[in-house]
């Protein structure tokens, strides 16, 4: 793979908006060599035998079944509060607005 310069990191940053001083520079094009390596690594392990996954674990997803059942009326849902007015939950104001 090709090594990624101080002159690409520059770039990247410009084209990010991000200020980086000189030694920052030299230090993620370290950085960014590294990991150009793993990955390199990574893809000369990785063949055609290999199935692709996207975590190292088996998971399942666990569901309960979709049961129609009562709900809250409008006054169990409101009994509980501290304030109602017109069916609804009444709050502080916060915003200022009317």
């Amino acid at each position: 793979m090709p090594a990624i310069g101080r002159e690409d990191v520059a770039r990247l940053a410009d084209l990010a908006r991000i200020q980086l001083t000189d030694d920052e520079i030299t230090r993620f094009a370290g950085e960014f060599d590294a990991i150009m390596d793993a990955v390199a690594s990574v893809s000369e392990v990785a063949s055609e035998d290999v199935p692709a996954t996207s975590h190292p674990i088996p998971l399942t997803n666990v569901f309960r079944t979709d049961a129609v059942t009562r709900t809250l009326t409008q006054e169990e849902a409101l009994s509980g509060a501290p304030d109602a007015q017109d069916g609804r939950f009444a709050v502080p104001q916060i915003l200022g607005e009317e």
